[in-house]
């Protein structure tokens, strides 16, 4: 991650960094990744599955030869040695994708999802690649079989095996648009795979270089958010549709009869939940009619993607940059600190007063609705606070689970601030226990509690939560109002 004080015109984005335009990277088809954060975009197996490119079908087949090696291999059982070399793979941090909070050192695809890629291959997919329900062979079907395994492995594992590509794609724009200073060439392991000798090849590609890295650039029309087309929460979703789609009438009594023995004459969200993973469990059968679904419905996955997509250019690259901006020319946001307690509470004044007195609730509120989610505004902030002296990062995890940031100066001088949302259900309880455990771990007593509000709904509920804890006027619980229904109007300000 970058860290140097660079100010708000600091290099935050590929575009900025490598001094190209936007509409260039728009005309390439490539995002415009931040490289001082990962942003939460993945990798959508399906979206080159159903892609009308050559080139992206070709890839999907690459994908799914790969699997078929892994399936027979599983049959026979190997060496622990070959299963790693063929299984494991480090993250590809150089896209700047994903689920890092700040900076791009993610986690890779250990020994957890090699195991469980490796026994399902062996038994449950053991019929991989000779499907006869769906068009095609999906490597998301993993997912819906496994537990813990979600779109970041998805994307990761898809994303390693078209590296090769990405590579491609990246090294074509550098010579075409990049300036050659700011280009080298970089020695990559596990380019491709040879399966005359059954092991992964490296090759030499001219890249983007940045800290004595690389960058890789991923095109917009892969790319999704959220949930990928296939997944396991949306076959739970849909799970009440997936018996009516098998033509045996005497399954789909079972089936039905089978969900309803899971559950209690009064169940809970929670066991209803269970009840429909042990149905599919018991009847795979559901899984390949779920996929088969996602299949007739691809066109929608490009659309439904492409939104996503742009949802997060805009909140994330857009809306950041102008923020960066008005901040730096309405307040005093950048100015040089102090100590980081101190520091740290300026800036969330700052920031609260930039939502709520100039205009800045229309950057994080749109149309009336919240554009965040917790993990959003976190990130939104962190992009903000890109170019302070102060230091800001992702507290680690210490075993008592993670607080949202952690600000210093040093190991001495360090203040923790988290984000809650003012509709957060657990907010009572997070005031009143969880950031004492967090400043005991981390041995400090400095902590910020930044709550945002989007309804008048929200400020009610958190001014009564306030009151019964005995912290309104507490000066480390700050409050931002970025309601956008109870602002002057531009013509009456």
């Amino acid at each position: 991650m970058h860290s140097d004080p660079v100010g708000p015109d600091g290099l935050m984005y590929f575009s900025e960094q490598f001094e190209v335009s936007q509409s260039t990277l728009d005309a390439y088809g490539a995002f415009d990744i931040s490289v001082v954060s990962d942003l939460p975009l993945f990798v959508d197996p399906f979206l080159l599955f159903h892609s009308q490119k050559q080139e992206y079908q070709e890839l999907h087949t690459q994908i799914i030869k790969y699997l078929i090696f892994l399936r027979d291999k599983a049959k026979t059982g190997q060496d622990k040695g070959l299963l790693a070399s063929w299984y494991r793979f480090p993250e590809v941090r150089q896209n700047w994708l994903g689920y890092t909070a700040f900076g791009n050192d993610g986690r890779a695809l250990g020994a957890d999802f090699s195991r469980d890629l490796h026994a399902s291959l062996g038994v449950l997919l053991r019929d991989f690649g000779q499907e006869s329900v769906t068009k095609g062979a999906h490597l998301e079907k993993l997912c819906l079989i496994r537990g813990g395994v979600g779109k970041d492995n998805i994307s990761d594992f898809a994303t390693n095996l078209i590296k090769g590509y990405l590579l491609e794609f990246t090294q074509r724009f550098a010579r075409e648009n990049v300036k050659a200073n700011l280009c080298r060439k970089f020695g990559v392991t596990k380019v491709r795979f040879n399966y005359t000798t059954e092991t992964w090849e490296s090759g030499e590609y001219y890249l983007p270089a940045l800290n004595k890295d690389f960058v890789l650039l991923t095109p917009v029309d892969i790319l999704t958010r959220d949930e990928t087309w296939i997944s396991s929460a949306d076959m739970l979703n849909q799970f009440s549709a997936l018996p009516e789609a098998l033509p045996n009438e005497v399954l789909r009594a079972q089936i039905n009869n089978y969900f309803r023995m899971q559950l209690s004459k009064k169940p809970s969200p929670k066991e209803i939940r269970a009840a429909k993973q042990a149905t599919i469990r018991k009847f795979p059968e559901l899984i390949d009619r779920y996929i088969a679904i996602k299949e007739e419905h691809g066109d929608e996955a490009e659309s439904v993607s492409a939104q996503r997509v742009a949802e997060t250019r805009r909140l994330l690259v857009d809306d950041v940059r102008l923020l960066l901006a008005d901040l730096e020319a309405r307040t005093e946001f950048y100015k040089k600190p102090h100590s980081s307690y101190e520091e740290a509470l300026v800036r969330v004044q700052l920031f609260k007063s930039y939502v709520e007195d100039q205009d800045g609730y229309k950057v994080v509120n749109r149309a009336g609705r919240s554009m965040f989610r917790e993990e959003d505004v976190q990130l939104f902030f962190r992009l903000a606070w890109f170019g302070s002296e102060l230091d800001l990062n992702r507290e680690v995890n210490n075993g008592r689970g993670p607080v949202d940031f952690k600000a210093s100066f040093g190991s001495r001088d360090t203040a923790l601030i988290e984000f809650k949302l003012g509709s957060n259900r657990s907010l009572k309880r997070n005031l009143s226990k969880q950031l004492a455990i967090y400043e005991k771990a981390n041995r400090g007593s400095n902590s910020i509690k930044v709550i945002i509000c989007y309804t008048e709904a929200d400020q009610d509920r958190v001014k009564q939560i306030l009151q019964e804890l005995s912290l309104t006027t507490e000066r480390s619980v700050v409050v931002i109002d970025a309601r956008n229904d109870n602002k002057p109007s531009a013509s009456a300000a």
